[in-house]
This record gives structure tokens, sequence and C-alpha cells, in this order.
């Protein structure tokens, strides 16, 4: 889960990070994960707006190596503030950022043997890191897996050179596959691939022979996302300057469109708008407990965490996130309670994003109505329909937005 660069507003977080106790008496109730946020990068890529930094960025007094002693500071105030109500176990782990590969394999370790000491890993664990491909080899792979990690996601975006320069990614056009193959060959249960379409440049063949590419590393999980322009990045900066056109949706329909098609005659089949895989065991746990509204912990700064219906977020900068944990407070700069109204439209918004949607009765009698005039576009699924369940069709994946409008009205 990318940290965004820019974080909302809310209410403040107590000096302790203290949760009500109803929060508390949840925690194991829904699943509970724990999300690391690791906010370095060897250089910015044009569309990122993200919560990280390169060398030149960090200043503020911090460094990556003692990043790891600030997240456990962390993990620490996380036990208290849980104390009597830890999670059974902790079902899911996700290291991402930034690039947390840029850590030592000892540091990405440390904090897995940290999780699991203090709330213990179920037997099951699904361990996530994301990489880069430039920043894997196949002996920190299987360090990496030695010490734990069950899964790797890496960001491929694209295979063709050209695209990549635009979105000023650093592997060459092959670096990513090599570093999926390297992976299942280090033991990784899972590996992921993530794919950007749309990039102004990018021709119909260009994104065919990336698929092409993904399919033929063998792997069992492809993630791909519609480029999105974010305020304050190059890439917004290049297109307001008139350098590149803006990306074109019909464009993004054509290759959601082209993905679907390719991904499903390799076997995969969707399971979420955006994600991909070939059983469904390969599936993102941790991604579904997000998806479905269970319990998290984000370490990190700028990571956003959940715990029984209390939203909140730590300070962004890396700096300001280890001095506060170095003076014995909370890294939360402001936490939400959400309201009965709040949980309804969150769960109608990312449950419905999942191939196995929602049960129509957890909607309004509007939302219902909603519901039957989707069907009627043909957006929503018939057979579920009538089963009691609001399922996209392949047309109402593309247009998902106006159909959660539909659903609260």
């Amino acid at each position: 889960m990318a940290m965004p660069g820019v974080l909302p507003a809310g209410e403040p977080v107590p000096g302790d990070g203290s949760l009500p106790a109803s929060a508390r008496a949840s925690v194991g109730a829904r699943g509970f994960g724990v999300y690391v946020h690791v906010p370095f990068c060897a250089s910015r890529c044009g569309y990122c707006d993200f919560n990280t930094y390169t060398a030149d960025e960090l200043g503020g007094g911090a460094t990556r190596e003692g990043y790891v002693d600030a997240v456990l500071a962390e993990l620490a105030l996380a036990a208290r503030v849980l104390g009597e109500a830890p999670p059974a176990r902790v079902e899911t782990v996700f290291v991402g950022g930034g690039t947390p590969t840029l850590l030592p394999t000892d540091d990405l370790a440390r904090i897995l043997d940290a999780i699991d000491r203090t709330w213990g890993l179920a037997a099951d664990a699904e361990v996530t890191t994301e990489a880069n491909p430039e920043s894997v080899t196949p002996t920190t792979l299987k360090e990496l897996r030695a010490a734990g990690y069950t899964r790797i996601s890496l960001g491929m975006q694209s295979a063709a050179p050209g695209v990549l320069a635009v979105l000023d990614r650093r592997h060459s056009a092959g670096r990513a596959t090599a570093a999926a193959l390297e992976a299942r060959d280090a033991g990784f249960d899972h590996v992921n691939l993530d794919l950007i379409y749309g990039t102004p440049g990018e021709r119909a063949e260009d994104f065919a022979a990336s698929l092409d590419q993904v399919v033929a590393a063998g792997v069992d999980h492809v993630s791909a996302y519609a480029l999105i322009i974010e305020d304050g990045t190059r890439l917004a900066a290049r297109m307001r300057r008139g350098e590149l056109p803006y990306p074109d949706e019909d464009v993004a329909a054509d290759r959601y469109l082209a993905a679907e098609s390719a991904l499903n005659a390799a076997g995969f089949s969707w399971y979420e708008v955006s994600n991909w895989a070939r059983t469904p065991d390969a599936r993102c746990r941790h991604n579904l407990l997000y998806w479905a509204g269970s319990n998290w912990w984000g370490l990190g700064p700028g990571a956003h965490s959940h715990v029984g219906g209390v939203r909140w977020w730590n300070v962004k900068h890396p700096g300001a996130y280890a001095k506060r944990l170095a003076t014995g407070g909370s890294p939360g700069q402001a936490r939400e309670v959400l309201t009965g109204d709040e949980t309804h439209m969150e769960e109608v918004m990312l449950r419905l994003r999942l191939a196995s949607g929602l049960p129509l009765d957890v909607l309004t009698d509007a939302g219902r109505a909603g519901a039957a005039r989707a069907l009627a576009e043909g957006l929503l699924a018939e057979p579920a329909h009538a089963a009691g369940r609001a399922v996209l069709t392949l047309r109402g994946r593309l247009l998902a937005d106006a159909v959660v409008r539909d659903l609260l009205p």
C-alpha cells in the first residue's frame, strides 16, 4: 500500500497513541496485518507522489542506518497500545515503499523477527516485500526468502524502453522479468509484477509485449494500473508545459481490456479491478485485508493504520518520525473515528471492486434501486444480482466509480 505524499486532516492523536477500549476490543475480530513503510528510493520516478525520499531529499537528520531502530520503537509502542487485546496472530505483513530492498536484508529480517516476537506470525502468514527490479540480486532474494518473506512484488511498469524513459524508471526493459525468474528460483511462494498502462507514447503493441513478458516470466499475480497524473510530479509539470499529452481515458480502457484478454488466456482471473491471480492462493491476502475493512497497524513515516473503526496516520518525514519515537511519544499526526455512514461508504467502495462483490442487503433502499439501474445498463452481473450480490461485469469494471455512485446515492 503506497503511502500518499499528502496526508488528510483529522483530530489529534493522543501523545501515547492510546485507542478507545471499543477499538482495542475488536483487534482480533476481523483479521490483523502489519504494514511497514520504507520511505527510501534511489531516484524519484516522474509519476510518483508517494511519501518517499532520495538521499538528496532526505535531510532533517534522518538516515537509512537508524531507520529500523525507529520502526522497532513504534512496534514497541503498538504493543503497549494494544496491551491486553493483541491480535491472535499476525496474518499478513507487507513491507512497501519506496524501495524496501534498498535496506540491507539483515534489516528487513530484523523487522520481521520483531513482529513475530511481538505478536506472533500465523503459521501460514503471507509476508510480502516490494522491490524495484534493479535493487535485488539472486543472493539477496535467497536471503529474503530465508528470513521468512514468502511473496515479492516487483515494479515492472512496462517492457518498452521508451515508456520506462517517460516514467523515469531506472531499470532496463528486461530486468523486471529476470528478477521475477530469480525470485521463483529463490523459492518465493508468490511473485507479482506491477504494470502501468496509458503512459504518453505507449503503443498498443508496447503494452501487448509487456503482457507477453509477464506471462512468460511465470509469475502467479499481476497488478495493472492506469497512469494517474498527480500534482507536483515531474510528469504533471511536463504535461502542463505541453511536452507530453495527458493520458487518454479511451486508450486506458482499451489497455484494460487487452490486459483482461491476455491474462485470462494465460490462466489468470481477476479478483479485484486492478489485480489478477493464477489461483486463489496467489491473491494478495494483505490487500484483501484492506478491502474487507479489517485491522492493521502501519509502521513508518506517513503510514496509515486502522483498528476497530479508528484510522490514523503518522507524520510524514522520517526525521520527525524518529524524533517523536525517541522522546517516547506517538508518531501519529492525526486520526479519525469513522462514523457508521463512513464505514458503510467505504465498504461499498472497496467490496464492489472485488470479484466477490457485496451483498445487496448491505445497501440502502436507494442503493438497491441504483443497483437495479446498473444491472439494466449491463454494469452488474445478472446471475449474481439474482443471487443477492452486486458483482461488476467487465464493462462495469471500466466504470466502477460510476457504479459506486449509483449504489451510494
